[in-house]
């Protein structure tokens, strides 16, 4: 009697060195975007308030990756033959979108503020900015160091990055708003960080999109693979290629191979999955490998001369 065996895989969980990196992080980002809050409705100034609310995507993408590294951790079970290793996806997807919604509200108070700018307080600006800098560059250095070929932690890593150009940018903004008191600098500044916002943002999208709709993996040219499978001296034909991946990192192929006749079925598989694992990173393969026709061995008789006989 045959058997069944539902195997887990181990592709996707992080070490606990990721997920206290991670914490780390996020415990930084929390702890100033507070200070920053404050500090931004006392001084009038939307850069620094854009500056949070970006700090605030920054959090986000973080505890969902946090989250997601725990849920993709689980083992398979029922109905989830893959656990729940794309819940990483959902959460960039989750962090792009939230990233662009708060982009455009930025975008329409920063071109409100042009026209008709507050009084802006330069020095506290400055200040703040300068400390966000020297935050957001503890908490890059801190993610640069995880295992970032995971689009969760890639994810906030960027998010991290985005900011930091973002807190310069408003730095800028108050020492021009300090030195020349040219209010408009920091509605101008909200709309640098705005856009620096909306390309992270575009980015997430575009890269959790790709997983989400089932795409090849970028590197992985499926007709690329189809050639190279096809080009093994037993191969005759292979359809219904499929490649995608279940979560970043974890790519996955299945295929449809004609081998010729009277070859060893079996014996052609493994040299497959050898080189699709070799070559293309590719282990988690579904292959099913059948013998082409034989012409030869086909010898049917016509229907009348059957039915004389």
């Amino acid at each position: 009697m045959a058997h069944y065996h539902h195997h887990g895989h181990s592709h996707g969980p992080a070490p606990d060195a990721d997920r206290r990196r991670l914490a780390l992080a996020l415990a930084l980002i929390l702890a100033f975007m507070g200070v920053e809050v404050v500090v931004g409705i006392a001084a009038s100034s939307l850069a620094l308030l854009a500056d949070a609310a970006h700090m605030l995507t920054d959090a986000g993408a973080i505890g969902f990756a946090l989250v997601a590294m725990r849920l993709a951790a689980r083992p398979t079970t029922g109905g989830y033959t893959f656990g729940l290793k794309r819940a990483e996806i959902l959460s960039a997807q989750l962090n792009g979108a939230t990233l662009l919604a708060l982009a455009v509200f930025i975008v329409y108070e920063g071109v409100r503020r042009l026209v008709d700018p507050p009084e802006v307080e330069g020095a506290a600006v400055l200040a703040v900015a300068l400390a966000g800098v020297a935050v957001n560059l503890a908490a890059t250095w801190t993610l640069a160091r995880a295992n970032r070929q995971s689009l969760n932690v890639e994810g906030a890593y960027r998010h991290l990055l985005t900011d930091l150009l973002a807190f310069l940018g408003t730095a800028v903004a108050g020492a021009v708003v300090l030195l020349t008191g040219f209010a408009r600098a920091d509605g101008i500044a909200a709309l640098a960080v705005a856009a620096i916002m909306a390309w992270a943002a575009y980015g997430l999208l575009r890269d959790s999109g790709r997983v989400l709709l089932e795409a090849a993996p970028r590197g992985l040219e499926a007709d690329r693979i189809g050639r190279a499978m096809a080009s093994l001296p037993a191969v005759a034909e292979v359809h219904d290629l499929h490649v995608w991946e279940v979560t970043s990192g974890f790519p996955a192929l299945s295929a449809h191979v004609l081998v010729a006749p009277r070859d060893d079925c079996h014996a052609r598989r493994r040299e497959l999955e050898q080189l699709l694992a070799g070559e293309f990173g590719i282990e988690h393969t579904t292959l099913q490998v059948d013998h082409e026709l034989d012409h030869e061995l086909l010898a049917i008789e016509p229907r009348g001369e059957r039915s004389k006989a």
